[in-house]
């Protein structure tokens, strides 16, 4: 498996780390990544927050129309991964 080179990763955290406003944030993103790729992100966000909020797999395919293997994943990094969907949903809320 391909592992991000870290030292390329702590510019990208600190540039998003230094934008100050959601436009901003929108500015970097629509510049620094294409739209499916922020689709791709958002949707996994989205999934993570109704996942918190109880809904089901069924339920979250229909609103978000996110694969199963899609919701699967995001489950199973909210289970064991890092923290960093738990940190977000806390900050930011469930969306519900």
């Amino acid at each position: 498996m391909h592992q991000v080179d870290k030292q390329k990763a702590k510019k990208l955290y600190q540039a998003i780390l230094s934008l100050k406003t959601e436009e901003e944030c929108a500015a970097f993103f629509d510049d620094a990544f294409t739209v499916q790729e922020t689709e791709a992100v958002a949707q996994r966000v989205e999934v993570a927050c109704l996942l918190s909020a109880g809904k089901s797999y069924v339920d979250i395919n229909k609103l978000t129309g996110a694969s199963t293997a899609t919701i699967c994943r995001v489950s199973r990094c909210i289970q064991y991964g890092s923290g960093g969907y738990k940190t977000v949903i806390e900050r930011i809320g469930d969306g519900t």
